[in-house]
């Protein structure tokens, strides 16, 4: 791996750091449809990140700053799985699943291996990735969660209908998730909404908030709120529970185009699970300072 700060243009930067005998910590930065990511991979070194961490790291005019930080490590000794995953919000709150971050991680390591496919765990259990050509990669979101606890909810309701005005329907990802249908998604004040809705009673883990629009029996409109984040121009795991609601609801059929903010996405609910499908990028590499993560512990 190559880093930006090892270039030749960098060198007079890094003969100072090294006169200063100040060690460097070396990040990625990724997105997936201007969904943002820090990346850090704790394969040959285990990390402890703590929450004033990745809060400061997320910070982006102090930090890096990300919509999630994602950490690959090695996982358990008796996994099979290519690498672990452990994901956390730019508010330092962590998630079991983050379906773009996992798809730019899958595609570094399938583009490091010379791998067409992998496997990764989460939190949210096994993933399984393809490499679909063209810098285009598709990854296996697993099961939908559809039973009120499981999602969860605070209490038993009709997951497909909430009693919440504008009836939403409710979705577990890995991650609980809140899907409005409208007529216009462009007319909804997501930052308002989504804010107050996030931290609606019946959501106990707080919740990721959608406004969909339906186009047509295989394509949406959609807009997202990620908890514990804000606005984002795109989710992977918003535009999953969205393509499941639509289905289950009626409105479409399960395999669905969903035009985000930043891009668009495939999703497809099969049998063994919800596969994502769209491209990723791998902006840049640098390194943090010593100093940095001095003020930061």
């Amino acid at each position: 791996m190559s880093y930006l700060l090892d270039s030749p243009d960098n060198e007079g930067y890094m003969s100072k750091m090294q006169m200063k005998n100040e060690p460097l910590f070396p990040f990625m930065k990724m997105h997936g449809l201007g969904n943002d990511f820090v990346v850090l991979d704790a394969r040959a070194q285990p990390l402890v990140i703590t929450v004033s961490m990745a809060h400061a790291l997320g910070d982006r005019h102090r930090g890096v700053g990300f919509d999630q930080l994602a950490v690959i490590s090695n996982g358990n000794a008796d996994s099979t799985a290519d690498a672990h995953l452990t994901f956390y919000n730019a508010d330092g709150s962590t998630s079991a699943a983050c379906g773009n971050a996992t798809r730019c991680i899958a595609r570094y390591l399938m583009d490091g291996n010379s791998d067409q496919s992998l496997s990764l765990t989460t939190d949210h259990g096994t993933l399984f990735a393809q490499d679909m050509g063209n810098g285009v990669t598709s990854i296996n979101m697993g099961q939908p969660q559809l039973d009120w606890n499981d999602i969860p909810l605070a209490y038993d309701e009709d997951t497909l209908k909430l009693p919440i005005d504008g009836e939403p329907t409710a979705t577990g990802m890995g991650n609980p998730h809140c899907t409005f249908f409208v007529d216009d998604v462009a007319s909804v004040d997501l930052e308002t909404q989504g804010a107050v809705l996030e931290h609606h009673p019946l959501y106990p883990q707080r919740t990721n908030v959608q406004f969909a629009q339906i186009i047509g029996l295989d394509h949406i409109r959609m807009r997202v709120w990620e908890r514990g984040v804000g606005v984002t121009l795109a989710s992977g795991s918003s535009s999953c529970a969205t393509a499941v609601a639509a289905a289950r609801r009626g409105l479409t059929g399960r395999n669905v185009r969903i035009d985000l903010d930043g891009g668009t996405l495939q999703i497809d609910w099969r049998d063994d699970g919800v596969w994502m499908t769209g491209p990723t990028m791998h902006v840049f590499s640098g390194a943090f300072t010593q100093a940095f993560l001095d003020s930061i512990q």
